[in-house]
């Protein structure tokens, strides 16, 4: 009877911090099956929260978030304009990519000090491979991480309002064991074009077979615009910004900006 007894007291628990999590966990409606979701872009989307619930989630000491979500909406490409007069602008780009843009199951610890949150990337679906296209133009490959993210904010509590602001490496958008056409790589492949040998004093050729993985540097920021209390969940809107693929050193990169939303939970 007792080992009963436990058995029920375990099971209320399990259901009650299920309860508890699944308002905004549940995006895709459990009624729905496979063939139902496939093709619609629910599965790639991230969860949302109410706005303006005045609600705050207080941190003291360290704490850890799971289950970072940030599902970008809008994307930009810098492009050079026609006009040598005119700056460099931001035009807005379109996604070639079928929907698998979100990252997601993002993890790391929160901690407090000094008046300031800090946040470090540790793990999760932290990059996706996307190409973008300007203006029906040119195609941009990138590769839209926060891998190594260190993101802080004032304060020693979320609410709304809260921003978090922080850089991220940015990786290759290929590894070193890609080769081009020419059979070009980093780490194998041919050192040149199969054909005559190039002049190793033109850079503009040596680029294209000098292979190297780049790594570069991006910046974020994350506004938090809801906030429940109750079960330590965030959200709001990030933007993004950091440099598209250099076809392994062959071409220069160009600045991205990625615009969309975010959700978290604090534990």
């Amino acid at each position: 009877m007792r080992f009963r007894t436990l058995i029920v007291t375990f099971l209320a628990v399990c259901l009650g911090v299920f309860s508890v999590n699944a308002k905004a966990l549940a995006v895709v409606p459990s009624s729905m099956t496979y063939d139902q979701v496939k093709g619609t872009g629910l599965a790639d989307s991230c969860p949302t929260l109410p706005t303006g619930t005045g609600d705050t989630i207080s941190v003291g000491g360290s704490a850890y978030i799971t289950d970072l979500c940030l599902q970008p909406t809008t994307f930009f490409v810098k492009e050079e304009p026609k006009n040598p007069r005119q700056e460099a602008e931001f035009v807005p780009a379109s996604v070639m990519t079928r929907k698998t843009t979100t990252l997601e199951q993002i993890e790391g610890p929160l901690s407090a000090d000094g008046g300031k949150l800090t946040f470090k990337e540790k793990d999760g679906m932290d990059f996706q491979a996307i190409t973008v296209q300007i203006s029906g133009r040119e195609r941009v490959p990138m590769l839209f991480t926060v891998k190594e993210l260190v993101a802080s904010a004032s304060g020693s509590s979320i609410a709304d309002g809260t921003s978090f602001s922080g850089g991220f490496s940015v990786p290759s958008y290929r590894t070193s064991g890609f080769l081009d056409p020419k059979g070009r790589g980093v780490s194998t492949g041919y050192d040149n074009a199969v054909a005559l040998a190039a002049d190793p004093d033109d850079d503009a050729l040596n680029r294209a077979n000098a292979k190297r993985f780049d790594l570069t540097e991006g910046n974020i920021s994350l506004t938090v615009a809801s906030v429940d209390s109750e079960t330590g969940e965030f959200g709001g809107t990030f933007e993004s910004e950091q440099f598209s693929d250099s076809d392994l050193g062959a071409i220069d990169p160009l600045e991205v900006k990625v615009q969309g939303i975010f959700y978290g939970r604090l534990n």
